[in-house]
Parts: structure tokens; sequence; C-alpha cells
């Protein structure tokens, strides 16, 4: 197998109906208050962990929890994952502070998810 190895799951999306009732509820299931905390995110860190609240549906239409795997070249993981039988499902694109996101589907429509800080 070649490519560039993951740097594994550090981050998970959850869609949430209501960020106001699901930041209560994450916060007293995780035991911090979170980090960022806006109209259209609201992100928990935690035991090296990031767990973020977006709005069902919203702008990137999750229905359901995705995990985000960390990588080191988003563009080579996207190519190898895409050669290997995965899909685009939302193509790179910053989301502020260098961070880029993307997501592909595998061959059951599972989405997943690719993270790459600079």
């Amino acid at each position: 197998m070649t490519g560039s190895a993951t740097q594994g799951i550090k981050t998970v999306l959850h869609p949430v109906s209501d960020l106001a009732k699901a930041k209560e509820v994450y916060a007293a299931l995780l035991g911090v208050a979170p980090q960022t905390d806006e109209s259209y995110y609201v992100g928990f860190e935690v035991a090296g962990q990031s767990i973020g609240l977006v709005p069902a549906g919203g702008s990137q239409g999750m229905t359901s929890p995705v995990a985000y795997w960390h990588v080191p070249d988003i563009e080579a993981k996207l190519a190898e994952v895409t050669a290997a039988g995965a899909t685009v499902h939302e193509p790179a694109h910053d989301v502020g502070g260098g961070r880029l996101v993307a997501t592909v589907t595998d061959p059951d429509g599972n989405v997943l998810g690719l993270l790459q800080d600079q």
C-alpha cells in the first residue's frame, strides 16, 4: 500500500436541530464548556478530541455524525481514496484558519471526513 498514513480520527461533527439545547447536553457529557460558540458551530476540545455541533442539514448537508480523519495532505489523500473507489461528496475547502476539510463516500454511501490543519 502506498500513500500517506492518517493521523487518526481527532474530530467528529454532530448535526443537531437545536444548537443551544445540544450545547448543554454535550457540555454536561464532556464536562467542559465549548471553546467555540457560534451560530453555525459549537466546538469542544477534550482528551485530544474535537467534538463539534453543526446545524443539521446546514451548509454541509449533514444528517448524521461524520468522523474526520486528520491527514497531512488532503489533496493527496483525496486522490488516493477516490482511486480506491470512494466518491467525493464535498471537495476540499478552507473552513477558517487554514483548516481544510473534505468528505467522501465509501462504496456503501458512508460519509468519511478528511481534515488538514495548516
